[in-house]
């Protein structure tokens, strides 16, 4: 006798359900999902005890015609798709048809529905088998009562987690739904207490206050961008607020949640040098498509897709994140404090007298006959630089009173550009940070960022256009490489001589490099050169721009200012103007913050000026 037997309908539905219905939160989801489907424009979410006792979803969409209600829990039946085209075009978060017959094989559950035409239907299901059907009331829309959620199946309850644990799994499931359908207003219970809602009016950046709150929600950055194939929308945290994990990246397509590591990293791209190392950004992402360009059938819980021109989609993603963050001014405060709605009196700040202060200090100075150069100062790389002094003039009798405006129109537009205000130093703090100030508060500079920032710049457009000149060595550098790095070695000394590098074999594994390119930062070449190898070993093309980058963050590192270094008053002044004239002054290449602000209303509220 044969040992293969097909399985009864209630043991698959069981298995199938194994891979639908994990947790409550997984019940959540598929309920959610079809009432999103049905039109809905209002959901109604009841828990009690995290929904491992009774979860209910109530929606006002289309319901169900009584005849296909028993038919909904059959196993793949399904109003969203007909045909193998309609598989490749899939328009709805559900298509499957699993959801209904995998949630009943596990619970006991109860359906109740209506159209608004006729009298509705009622339905009972316990462990998948149907126990009751009749007439129902006629209000339209449909109401889904999930209990004792694998009441048959115990070793199931006992991979479940605490109440707490289980009822951040369904509301995370709640918000990502609402973020992903800021047109339905969605609403929360848990035993008999509200816990969520979403007026459902399309605001998006409204559902992102009701999530994370009001503070991150006035530090959210509107982006939105178009290509022939893609329509990108949505917001992004400054970078200022950041979190430790990916798990803030929300990413949406067509209105389904997703996940994605290559477009979590055009994100990423989009924030270069903004973020801290190891910290991560607050982000909803919506990505509007043909349908035909995405695949939704390629993971069981529909979470992960595969994009049909991903490549197009990422440099669009990277380039207006990129974009909408090289538009805003990006200084932190200092204090967070909410500003009320009547006007306070607030302190002045003069310019001109500044100024003038100004004027008799480096009178002053010109007496004393100071004689050093910058680059004798700050290590700098760009030999245009003269005397201090001729600069700092230069700064003084360029400094406007901004009362008393006396641009040329080119001046003014330059001006309005400019996103990093004049701040005029008044002092250094533990020989670390410059403290500054102009009408609009006070400020605090980290010395050795904001050089390595200025820094980072010019070298990096320094490798960008790098002269194809190499360095050669009076001792050759010695590598040892495994068989299988010599083999890569060999099938790519084409590719390692256009950069510069020249690998010459030594016997067996061994490697002698007599030249390598000059634009090498000292003491990294060995380091940058295994980097190159392990790339080609890993089946990935070396990255020149990628390295130049990081040599250009090492160099400009190296090359700053420390801590504890006291600058005079000149000096600071020069660092501020070499500041203000990079393309990003905010953070420093590692993404720590150069500027934060002081503004004259949070000074005084701190002071108690005002109240």
């Amino acid at each position: 006798m044969g040992k293969i037997v097909q399985l009864p309908d209630d043991l698959s539905n069981k298995i199938a359900a194994g891979e639908v219905v994990e947790r409550p939160a997984s019940v959540v989801k598929e309920l959610l999902e079809n009432s999103v489907d049905a039109n809905s424009q209002w959901i109604k979410i009841e828990l009690e005890e995290a929904g491992l006792r009774s979860i209910k979803v109530i929606d006002d969409g289309d319901g169900i015609e009584p005849d296909d209600c028993e038919k909904a829990f059959f196993r793949h039946a399904t109003s969203k798709i007909i045909d193998e085209f309609d598989l490749f075009r899939v328009k709805t978060l559900g298509f499957r048809g699993e959801a209904l017959a995998s949630i009943a094989s596990v619970s006991q559950l109860t359906l109740k529905t209506s159209t608004g035409h006729q009298s509705g239907t009622e339905i009972v299901v316990h462990g998948g088998k149907i126990q009751d059907i009749q007439k129902h009331t006629k209000r339209k829309g449909t109401e889904i009562s999930v209990e004792n959620l694998f009441y048959n199946t115990p070793a199931r309850l006992k991979y479940l987690k605490t109440i707490h644990t289980e009822l951040g799994h369904i509301t995370d499931t709640i918000n990502k739904m609402a973020l992903s359908h800021p047109n339905i207003r969605f609403e929360c219970y848990h035993n008999g207490k509200r816990i969520f809602f979403t007026p459902g009016n399309g605001n998006l950046l409204q559902v992102i206050q009701q999530i994370y709150g009001k503070k991150i929600a006035q530090n959210m950055v509107n982006i939105e961008n178009d290509s022939l194939d893609y329509n990108v929308k949505g917001y992004i945290a400054k970078p200022e607020i950041t979190r430790s994990n990916r798990n803030f990246i929300s990413l949406i397509v067509n209105g389904r949640f997703i996940k994605n590591p290559a477009i979590n990293k055009a994100i990423l791209d989009g924030y270069h040098t903004f973020l801290p190392i190891g910290r991560y950004p607050i982000v909803v992402l919506q990505m509007n498509m043909d349908p035909y360009l995405v695949d939704v059938n390629v993971h069981p819980a529909k979470t992960e897709v595969r994009f049909s021109k991903e490549k197009e989609l990422f440099e669009i993603v990277k380039q207006t994140v990129y974009d909408a963050l090289h538009k805003q001014t990006l200084i932190p405060s200092g204090a967070k404090i909410e500003k009320p709605k009547s006007e306070q009196t607030v302190l002045s700040f003069d310019p001109l007298d500044y100024k003038n202060k100004q004027k008799e200090e480096r009178e002053h100075l010109e007496d004393l006959n100071h004689g050093f150069k910058v680059n004798e100062v700050f290590n700098d790389p760009s030999p245009k630089r003269e005397l201090i002094q001729e600069n700092h003039q230069s700064a003084i009798e360029n400094t406007k009173n901004p009362e008393e405006p006396n641009f040329t129109e080119a001046e003014e537009e330059s001006v309005v550009e400019e996103r990093m205000p004049v701040m005029y130093p008044i002092g250094q703090l533990h020989g670390t940070y410059i403290l500054a100030q102009n009408d609009k508060g006070l400020y605090m500079i980290d010395q050795h960022a904001a050089q390595e920032r200025i820094k980072y710049e010019y070298f990096k457009k320094k490798l960008g256009n790098p002269v194809n000149e190499v360095q050669e060595l009076s001792v050759p550098l010695n590598f040892e490489f495994t068989s299988k790095e010599s083999i890569i070695i060999e099938e790519n000394k084409e590719t390692f001589e256009r950069v510069g590098l020249f690998l010459e074999n030594f016997g067996d594994y061994s490697y002698i490099v007599r030249a390598y390119p000059s634009w090498f930062p000292e003491g990294e070449e060995e380091q940058i050169i295994r980097d190159m190898v392990d790339e080609l070993v890993d089946g990935r093309n070396i990255d020149i721009e990628k390295i130049r980058e990081e040599a250009a963050i090492l160099m400009s590192c190296k090359r700053s200012i420390k801590a504890n270094h006291y600058l005079n008053h000149q000096e600071m002044d020069y660092l501020l103007n070499e500041l203000r004239t990079c393309q990003d002054p905010f953070t420093c290449p590692h993404g720590r913050p150069i500027v934060i602000h002081f503004s004259e209303y949070e000074l005084q509220r701190m002071f108690k000026r005002i109240m």
